[in-house]
C-alpha cells in the first residue's frame, strides 16, 4: 500500500473551505458525524490530485531498456479513477495502451503508473487519453502509440442527464497506428478476454 505524504500547509485551509461549504448547504458542521469530515475531505483531495506533483516522464525513463523488439506491446485493462474538472465528480474505467518499440522498451508496470499520474489530476477523458499517448511518444520515441480509454462518468449518472449505462470511449494514436490495419489489430487484441 502506498503511503501518502500530505502537504500540511494546505490541509487546514482546505478543511476550512470544506467546513464553509458544508455550512452553506445547510449542514450542522458541529454534528458528530461531520466533525472530522472537513479534514478527511482535504486529505482525500490531496490524494486524488497527487498527479500534479509527479513526473510521468521520469517514471518511464527510470525503467527504459535497450531492446531490438519491434512488435506491438500492449498493456490492457488498466483500472483508473479520476475526477472530472467540471463537477469534481469521479469518472473511472479502463485504459488500454499499445506501443511499437523503436530500440527501447519500458518496464511494463510503468505504463499503469503513467496512467495513474494523469488520472490523479482534475481531468476530462479526452485530455487524459492524449496526455498518456504524448508522454509515451515523447519519452520512448516508439514507432507508434495508441491509447483507448473506456469510462463511466458519475457527473452523467448522478446529475444532469442521469444516464445510468452510458460508457464513453476515447482514443488517440500516432505513428504506425495511423495505418488502419495496425489500429484494427490493437482493437481486436484489447477486445479478447
Amino acid at each position: 500500500m502506498k503511503v501518502m505524504e500530505y502537504n500540511e500547509d494546505l490541509l487546514q485551509p482546505m478543511a476550512d473551505s470544506v467546513s464553509q461549504m458544508l455550512g452553506l448547504i445547510g449542514e450542522d458542521v458541529n454534528r458528530e458525524g461531520l466533525l472530522k469530515t472537513p479534514m478527511r475531505v482535504a486529505k482525500s483531495m490531496q490524494f486524488l490530485t497527487q498527479g500534479y506533483h509527479q513526473d510521468p516522464k521520469q517514471i518511464l525513463t527510470s525503467a527504459m531498456f535497450r531492446e531490438d523488439y519491434q512488435q506491438m506491446v500492449i498493456v490492457k485493462d488498466i483500472d483508473f479513477y479520476s475526477l472530472c474538472e467540471h463537477h469534481m465528480l469521479p469518472f473511472f474505467g479502463k485504459v488500454h495502451v499499445a506501443y511499437i518499440p523503436n530500440k527501447y522498451i519500458v518496464g511494463l508496470s510503468k505504463i499503469p503508473r503513467v496512467v495513474e499520474v494523469f488520472a490523479r489530476r482534475l481531468q476530462v477523458q479526452e485530455r487524459l487519453t492524449t496526455q498518456i499517448k504524448e508522454c509515451i511518444q515523447e519519452t520512448l520515441h516508439p514507432m507508434g502509440v495508441m491509447v483507448v480509454v473506456e469510462a463511466r462518468h458519475l457527473c452523467m449518472q448522478m446529475r444532469g442527464v442521469e444516464s445510468q449505462n452510458a460508457m464513453t470511449t476515447t482514443s488517440d494514436f500516432c505513428g504506425a497506428f495511423n495505418e488502419i490495419k495496425t489500429r484494427q489489430e490493437f482493437l481486436s487484441l484489447i477486445k479478447e478476454k
